[in-house]
């Protein structure tokens, strides 16, 4: 499991032993920050209006593959980034939201219980957002790719839902830097320079569970597999008839 759990510490280790371990693999930290550069391009080139709608649609695409890649990666990747070592029970997750309410330590390799949560939230809500995306329209000139396979009416359902989730969605981040900075601050870890580095303190992470490989090939593979389901969606996707007048 992935959990370093309770009150005990990590085993004190040699001098000679590294201060450092790696817990979080290349495929999962550049999924981190490219998924946060794709949020913030698809904020801004809303923001800019129809004449970067194109820009628009692209971050959406980026999001999408990144998803499905972090997806597909919580199955077949390494050691913490699988979703089977880092996805609690519910009261595991009460455990330690109680533990952290009476002020016991608690230490976790990966993803602490709630963290797991935020994961799954942000993915749920991401792909939700984007994958809306694809059916929407803007009432004028601007559809989404797959708008062609819907009705008019669903379409402008959908394009609601993509609208009304920004808002959740910008909720879920909000905490999820919250956290991130009371980690900093008040258990003086830094998550960030982890989803830097990879590395978290040896004594937050038991030489037993550190990863030894990023299996680089194996997220390629993936990638480019759901990239390629993607534009193969697109491609054969019907043209959605824009019926100006009908708006």
């Amino acid at each position: 499991m992935t959990t370093l759990e309770n009150d005990a510490a990590a085993p004190a280790s040699p001098s000679d032993a590294p201060s450092r371990r790696l817990v979080w693999d290349l495929p999962v930290r550049l999924f981190h920050w490219a998924l946060v550069f794709s949020i913030f391009g698809a904020f801004v080139t809303n923001r800019l209006g129809v004449k970067y709608f194109t820009y628009h649609t692209w971050f959406g695409y980026a999001v999408i593959v990144l998803v499905g890649f972090r997806l597909s990666w919580g199955i077949y990747g390494t050691r913490h980034a699988r979703f089977a070592n880092f996805i609690r029970d519910p009261k595991a997750v009460l455990h330690y939201v109680g533990a952290i309410g009476s002020g016991h330590r608690t230490r976790y390799a990966g993803h602490n219980p709630l963290g797991a949560l935020m994961v799954v939230a942000l993915l749920t809500l991401l792909g939700l957002q984007a994958g809306f995306g694809l059916f929407a329209n803007d009432e004028i000139f601007d559809v989404g790719p797959l708008a062609g396979l819907v009705s008019k009416s669903a379409s402008l359902s959908l394009t609601s839902l993509h609208r009304k989730i920004f808002y959740v969605i910008l909720a879920a981040v909000a905490l999820h830097v919250g956290a991130v900075f009371w980690h900093l601050l008040a258990k003086r870890e830094n998550l960030i320079a982890a989803m830097v580095t990879g590395k978290k303190p040896a004594h937050l992470v038991h030489p037993h569970e550190e990863i030894r490989s990023s299996r680089g090939l194996r997220a390629v593979g993936l990638l480019l597999a759901v990239t390629g389901l993607l534009a193969l969606a697109l491609r054969f996707a019907p043209v959605a008839d824009v019926d100006v007048a009908g708006f």
